[in-house]
């Protein structure tokens, strides 16, 4: 079934003169919605109609196919439904399905419209639309209650939610439209979307309101660009100088830098440090990286202006990052004004991103990484295997999981998984959480089941001895099984810690229920690899997955990637065999799989000790997923085959060596080896 996303743009606005040209993040709000549209799996074209050039410009531009709107269909009295049935009566091929989207949303996640596209498709629904549940009491003028008795006033959990329109997006049978003539017709549903995507741009207050929101809602994506200017104070540092008594002045900076700046550098793109600071120290960590420098500057834009032009480099693109207001006239130059997230609130408003981390704690290195993940994969550099059966296979675009990339050449992605170590006991899961954050992890992994439909009829009944006595298997399940209260507390302390957590979901409604609390992403466990009502859940969330590919055979993971899609997946290697033994490691797979699907490939272990981990990395492995407790000798299934907390710390100390130890793959002569060179070579050339 063909379906087809419309989007009205006119010229002429009431409320905001120009509205759909209104840069948010620093892009228009008729590509933002252009955009997201396209981004959307289920939608096979988006057709922008239009009154105003400069709109049909930028919509072409964004990826939009344009349709000129009458003037009788352009003024402030023209509902948005006569524009869709114009555009429908201008496309070659009619749809089955048309989608109203309004560019006065900013905020439309392409997972919500394939999620509201599929319900019509399914004949579960005629028109879907994006709503935010609400449980709000309202009054109309004469002070009467709307949706409440005033005299009764029942707390919030005993409401049945409202669903307010965001406005962003209506989904309906062509058909249905047409005979009606309106939005709503049959069977009406909602698509539920987040408060933070659902502000409508009516004014200039809240043309306000979502620029100072893009920085913290927008997905991180990958800057493409030719050139990367930066600031140094407060960008390279932490805005911080440590004075001694003579007066020399240190900073501290993020020796991770150093390692993006060079494979910046290798990939051809452009490199500068642009300073007001006269300190030496400038000029000092400038030469360590490599980059050229102009400190001492008193006017940033016109030099910026200066130096693209003597360059040849087209401003639109070109990253500039700052963190003060001396900044906001280059970066108001070039097309991707990029700034830190403890800059002065100006900067931040002007920003089209806001990075994660603070300057002098990898800024410069996140920065980095996502500009080269808008490079083609041949201009990044990979070391060369040195020997054939340890080839690496040709390197696959990382995939964004919340503020990380995962891929080759970037830092190896450690998940400890905690899974049912914590034996349903809150305090040890937080034990564990800070296991895995003062470990170094990024990420720790939890299992989340339906006991009633995930354990077996036969096992319900079986006895076990536990810890807390002796139950049915079915008692000890739900006894051992995390709730919403549980994950709520969970997702708070591992933001405290710097974490990110995700769980494997071993049924639909645990999907559901992980949706809900908005996981970075989803893991499919071994077990799960052919359960495809499973995997086409978690497809139709739209969130990057991992996938564990312990006891499947290659025509199973053919099915599961086929259900799954490649653009978001990662893949992991494993042996489902607790603890693996090392003769059934066969980590060569993770090359196999790396050729195969050509996706990131992450390695799952459950063996004793750290050997074959670490192994696995040397082989390419971008993600290791480890369990972890406290205690081996602990009551529980896996406790056995997991890592305590000092075998984590030396796990993940040691593939940051090697990550280091690889290097690039380029022979060289390297600054140690000069002075036994100098003093032992007889013959020189």
């Amino acid at each position: 079934m063909r379906v087809l996303a419309v989007v009205p743009a006119r010229g002429g606005s009431v409320g905001v003169p120009l509205k759909n040209l209104a840069a948010v993040g620093g892009t228009p709000l008729v590509a933002r919605a252009v955009r997201a549209c396209v981004r959307a799996e289920l939608v096979d074209e988006v057709v922008v109609s239009t009154d105003h050039e400069g709109i049909a410009e930028v919509a072409r531009a964004a990826g939009a196919t344009v349709i000129d709107r009458p003037g009788e269909l352009s003024g402030s009295t023209a509902s948005s439904e006569s524009a869709v049935l114009h555009a429908l009566d201008h496309v070659p091929d009619v749809p089955d399905v048309v989608i109203l989207v309004q560019c006065t949303s900013a905020f439309i996640d392409p997972a919500d419209l394939d999620g509201a596209i599929a319900k019509v498709l399914d004949g579960s629904a005629d028109v879907v639309f994006s709503g935010l549940e609400t449980h709000e009491f309202l009054w109309d003028a004469a002070g009467a209650g709307v949706n409440h008795d005033p005299s009764y006033r029942p707390r919030r959990q005993d409401r049945e939610p409202h669903f307010r329109e965001t406005g962003a997006f209506y989904v309906m049978r062509t058909e249905g439209l047409r005979e009606h003539g309106h939005r709503f017709f049959g069977s009406v549903a909602v698509q539920q979307v987040p408060s933070r995507h659902a502000i409508e741009i009516d004014t200039p207050e809240d043309l306000e309101i979502v620029r100072a929101l893009a920085p913290f809602v927008d997905e991180p994506e990958p800057i493409d660009v030719d050139a990367v200017i930066t600031d140094f104070d407060g960008v390279h540092t932490d805005d911080r100088a440590y004075v001694d008594q003579d007066g020399r002045e240190m900073v501290t900076v993020s020796r991770s830098d150093g390692m993006g700046i060079s494979l910046l550098r290798r990939s051809g793109v452009k490199l500068m440090i642009m300073s007001t600071e006269h300190n030496p120290v400038v000029a000092a960590r400038a030469r360590k990286l490599g980059v050229p420098v102009l400190q001492g500057l008193t006017d940033k834009r016109t030099v910026l202006r200066d130096w693209l032009a003597i360059e040849g480099i087209d401003p639109a693109r070109v990253a500039y990052v700052g963190n003060d207001v001396n900044d906001l006239g280059p970066m108001s130059d070039v097309g991707w004004p990029v700034t830190v997230p403890d800059a002065h609130p100006k900067v931040r408003a002007a920003a089209r991103t806001v990075l994660t981390r603070p300057g002098g704690a990898g800024a410069v290195r996140e920065l980095c990484d996502r500009v080269l993940a808008a490079r083609p994969v041949d201009e990044v550099a990979v070391a060369p295997a040195p020997r054939a059966e340890l080839r690496l296979a040709p390197t696959a675009r990382p995939v964004q999981i919340g503020d990380a990339l995962v891929g080759t050449g970037q830092p190896v992605y450690v998940i400890g998984e905690i899974g049912i170590n914590h034996n349903g006991d809150l305090d040890i899961a937080r034990r564990l959480i800070d296991v895995a954050a003062e470990a170094g992890c990024q990420a720790v992994k939890f299992q989340k089941r339906t006991p009633e439909i995930c354990v077996p009829l036969e096992q319900r009944d079986q006895i076990r001895q536990t810890p807390w006595g002796e139950m049915t298997y079915m008692e000890y399940k739900i006894r051992t099984e995390f709730g919403l209260d549980e994950y709520t507390q969970i997702a708070k302390y591992c933001q405290e810690r710097g974490l990110h957590w995700f769980a494997s979901p071993w049924d639909v409604p645990s999907v559901e229920f992980l949706e809900s609390m908005n996981v970075v992403t989803h893991k499919v466990a071994s077990a799960s690899v052919t359960d495809l009502e499973l995997l086409r859940a978690l497809a139709a969330t739209g969130k990057p997955i991992i996938l564990s590919t312990g006891m499947s055979t290659l025509e199973e993971i053919d099915r599961a990637v086929e259900i799954i899609g490649t653009s978001k997946l990662v893949l992991m290697h494993a042996t489902s065999t607790y603890p693996l033994p090392p003769e059934e490691a066969n980590l060569r797979t993770i090359i196999t799989l790396q050729e195969r699907y050509g996706v990131p490939v992450g390695y799952s272990g459950h063996e004793r000790g750290l050997q074959i981990s670490l192994a696995a990395v040397t082989l390419g492995a971008v993600t290791v997923e480890r369990h972890i407790t406290l205690d081996r000798t602990m009551w529980g299934s896996d406790h056995a085959a997991s890592l305590e907390p000092a075998g984590l710390e030396h796990l993940v100390r040691d593939i940051r060596i090697i990550e280091t130890a690889l290097g690039d793959g380029v022979k060289r002569v390297f600054p140690g080896e000069e002075a036994p060179k100098s003093r032992l070579r007889r013959v020189k050339v």
